[in-house]
């Protein structure tokens, strides 16, 4: 009778902690949207700080009125660049929130790419198919389609470059930047076989390209989802820094163990932070977001809470 008993109380205690972690990670940590600061020593010598504004996996939906004024609130932070690695759109009808929660930064020069979900509406899974590999578009989906014609309208107002499979130029507060971008790898919309013409044709039409006095320019790279065909490519066309996200920080966590799941073949190490991409004897530096939002149909965070990324561009030593 006492084993029963102690068997009861440890299936209940096991269920009451269960209850606790969803409900709080359903109410509470997916909405503690928080900003994490990095410092990236890649200017050249001599150089002004550039500050960095990097955000991705929005997933907005109209009635999320906390998260749109959070963002609004971020042009306090008085960014030089953003960079937005996609998955803006969470529902069929959140353009104008999205555009509402973003206006604050406009004038401020920034670049995009979009993810599927800047698309193609979320559509109701089991969320428990993310641990099994990577998601898939399925083929009898049918998924809403989502005015990405007028979020890219938007964007480009805003003064954000498109570096879908494009390669741009541009100068800030007196560093010369090289960025390059891809579709989302996650539904194979990359178009790696176009990279290396666009970085080569970029890199002969920039305004500097006969100014051999001036600062040497910094190469970034920006995609959505961080898969390793796509870093390694970046590093070989001679990325600095590589901007992704997807990832969700694995969006549920293990305190001690981190990430279960990235929902694409980077490594789970590599799930949200700051780290050093290797590819041969090349690196960058690859900063991956952990976004600040979920699917609709799958409002959860635990232990991975919602952010943005404040980088701060500093000139190397020496």
């Amino acid at each position: 009778m006492t084993r029963g008993r102690t068997t009861l109380g440890t299936l209940a205690a096991t269920a009451a902690v269960g209850v606790g972690a969803a409900a709080w990670g359903t109410l509470v940590e997916r909405r503690r949207f928080g900003i994490r600061w990095e410092t990236v020593p890649v200017l050249p010598p001599g150089s002004r700080d550039v500050v960095v504004l990097h955000l991705s996996d929005i997933h907005m939906a109209p009635w999320q009125a906390d998260k749109q004024q959070w963002l609004r609130d971020l042009s306090l932070v008085e960014p030089d660049f953003v960079v937005n690695t996609g998955d803006n759109l969470g529902h069929e009808t959140a353009n104008a929130a999205v555009e509402y929660a973003l206006e604050p930064l406009r004038g401020i020069p920034g670049a995009f790419v979009y993810g599927s979900n800047d698309f193609y509406g979320p559509s109701p899974r089991n969320p428990l198919k993310y641990f099994g590999g990577p998601s898939r578009l399925h083929a009898k989906a049918r998924p809403v389609d989502l005015d990405v014609e007028r979020q890219t309208a938007f964007f480009e107002s805003l003064g954000w470059l498109d570096l879908n499979d494009k390669a741009h130029a541009i100068e800030v507060r007196g560093s010369r930047f090289e960025l390059f971008g891809t579709s989302d790898a996650h539904r194979d919309w990359d178009r790696l076989d176009l990279l290396p013409t666009n970085v080569d044709e970029m890199r002969s039409e920039v305004p500097w390209s006969e100014d051999e006095d001036g600062p040497a320019p910094v190469a970034i790279g920006v995609t959505h989802a961080p898969y390793r065909r796509v870093l390694d490519a970046f590093v070989r066309q001679g990325a600095d820094v590589v901007f992704a996200g997807h990832t969700h920080g694995g969006q549920v966590a293990v305190p001690g163990v981190g990430a279960l799941v990235t929902n694409c073949d980077l490594p789970r190490q590599y799930a949200s932070g700051l780290h050093r991409w290797q590819e041969r004897t090349h690196w960058a530096w690859l900063e991956v977001s952990a976004g600040l939002g979920t699917s609709i149909y799958a409002p959860v965070r635990f232990a991975c809470r919602p952010e943005a990324v404040v980088v701060t561009f500093t000139a190397r030593a020496g």
